[in-house]
């Protein structure tokens, strides 16, 4: 590891978080409670995001502090080199902020042994993945990351960046390239297999990894494929923790607490939960014993979380947008979006929900609620808006289908969808503006400019879009009806008298 580094902070001149400043850290600051000269990698990390490191990051770190030295992360990033600079010169150290009540606690993590980005060190992370001590490979890269068409879960052929790897398949971009060459030189090498452990926001995303992976390394070589198929474990797992992006305000409370600079900290909510399909053929950190719940089914907890949790916070998100709402707790300070997504809970989602062990799915909707309103997590709506045609099915569609599939009405997810449809206006007419963040909106944002004059135009023009919208929700007559009556208030009316009316229906 490296030594002391001076880093830039508020005032230019604070020492930089390093190894060498632990000790001399406030005795409150938490820290790991391992010597980590001793500790080896046994993971590497895709997508180095904040949810890893407020997520994954703690439950290993926890992981070390119990005696365990064998499974450190290597954090590699598939987009940018810029959270490698950051934490590299902080000997990849990083503090984690949990607010409460006002009040800081801070927590430097050290379960990232190594950071690296694959811009201009791809044979550098392919030689690491490939390491036989290397025996996890886990993945956080958003839905978009899977190059995946979300209506099947399968890879999607088309997209030019899954044309590229293949062409070179031994310089991939993409994840699914990526995974299949490290584990095609592990192979070759007779290196044991790793397990890949997706921890995204996608319903069965193991299944979804397998898919994408197998599917890539089909197209590239069947016998690969067939391969893979029958060696390499992709279990599920469900995560849950509010993690907001990074704010100069975080580097400011780190800078005040700590007496030290870090480039990028990374806030959180306390609560937090992972449950995880147990099936590690190459072995796996304890991490039943800090906290997390190993199954052998996940799909309970990824329904309740990806329903309960990730639909109502799209349903906040594209209706705060609409409203100049800024963060998922001043929209639960709103009149009448939480009677919205209460709605939804009890009409919509939490009927569709299975039976989840030792979990009352209404207490945990309660639950929800009360991290909603917790001012001290500024979480965007925008943010949390991003990526649309690939969330809405399984938050909110999926449910919806299952809904009629019973021969009940959906009361709540038609406002959502219009919402999000007049979300693709990307202004609201009077001089407030915003960006779609989408893999698909150049498509959608012109379908929504090109039908903006009528509201039934616009949601038959959406409605049509295949790979986002299945059949027997879009060709609902009584869903279609409800989307474009919401929809055409929405823009007619505006959104604050359209959830006036809606909650006092």
């Amino acid at each position: 590891m490296s030594d002391l580094s001076q880093g830039s902070a508020a005032d230019g001149t604070a020492p930089r978080l390093s190894e060498r400043v632990l000790a001399g850290l406030p005795a409150a600051v938490a820290r790991p409670a391992y010597d980590r000269r001793a500790v080896a990698a046994g993971i590497v990390h895709l997508g180095l995001g904040a949810f890893c490191r407020g997520h994954l990051g703690v439950y290993t770190d926890d992981v070390l502090a119990a005696g365990a030295t064998d499974w450190g992360i290597v954090g590699v990033d598939l987009m940018s080199p810029d959270i490698r600079a950051a934490l590299k010169p902080q000997d990849c150290l990083y503090t984690l902020i949990n607010r409460v009540d006002g009040v800081d606690r801070l927590r430097v993590v050290g379960s990232f042994l190594d950071v690296m980005a694959t811009s201009d060190q791809l044979e550098e992370v392919l030689a690491v993945m490939c390491r036989p001590e290397i025996r996890v490979v886990t993945i956080t890269v958003t839905e978009k990351g899977y190059c995946h068409d979300p209506a099947t879960g399968r890879l999607n052929e088309a997209h030019p960046a899954v044309i590229a790897d293949l062409a070179a398949p031994e310089a991939p971009k993409t994840l699914p390239g990526l995974v299949v060459e490290a584990i095609r030189r592990r192979r070759a090498a007779g290196v044991k297999p790793f397990t890949v452990l997706s921890c995204d926001n996608l319903a069965q995303n193991g299944v979804v990894a397998s898919r994408v992976v197998t599917r890539f390394a089909e197209l590239r070589d069947p016998e690969l494929g067939a391969w893979i198929a029958g060696n390499i474990a992709f279990p599920c797992s469900m995560v849950d923790r509010i993690t907001p992006a990074t704010r100069d305000a975080e580097r400011a409370a780190v800078l005040k607490g700590l007496g030290v600079a870090d480039a990028w900290p990374v806030v959180s909510e306390p609560f937090r939960q992972w449950a995880i399909e147990d099936n590690f053929p190459s072995g796996r950190p304890a991490w039943e014993t800090v906290g997390a719940t190993l199954t052998d089914v996940v799909v309970p907890f990824e329904t309740m979380k990806l329903r309960c949790l990730n639909g109502t916070h799209s349903t906040l998100a594209y209706l705060s947008v609409l409203a100049g709402i800024e963060t998922v707790a001043d929209a639960m300070a709103d009149p009448h979006l939480p009677q919205v997504i209460r709605k939804l809970w009890d009409e919509d989602i939490i009927a569709t929900v299975p039976p989840v062990p030792d979990t009352d799915v209404v207490a945990y909707t309660h639950a929800l609620e009360a991290r909603y309103r917790n001012p001290e997590i500024r979480h965007l709506t925008i943010q949390i808006s991003s990526d649309g045609s690939q969330k809405l099915g399984p938050r909110l569609l999926e449910p919806a289908a299952e809904r009629i599939a019973a021969g009940h009405e959906v009361k709540v997810v038609p406002l959502a969808v219009a919402a999000w449809m007049a979300f693709l206006l990307e202004g609201d007419g009077k001089g407030r503006t915003w960006k779609v963040a989408d893999p698909m909106a150049d498509r959608l944002t012109s379908l929504a400019r090109a039908n903006a004059g009528s509201a039934e135009q616009l949601a038959d023009a959406l409605l049509a879009v295949s790979e986002i919208f299945p059949a027997e929700v879009a060709g609902n007559a009584a869903f279609r009806a409800a989307v474009v009556e919401h929809l055409d208030s929405l823009l007619s009316r505006g959104v604050r008298a359209t959830l006036a009316a809606f909650v006092a229906a």
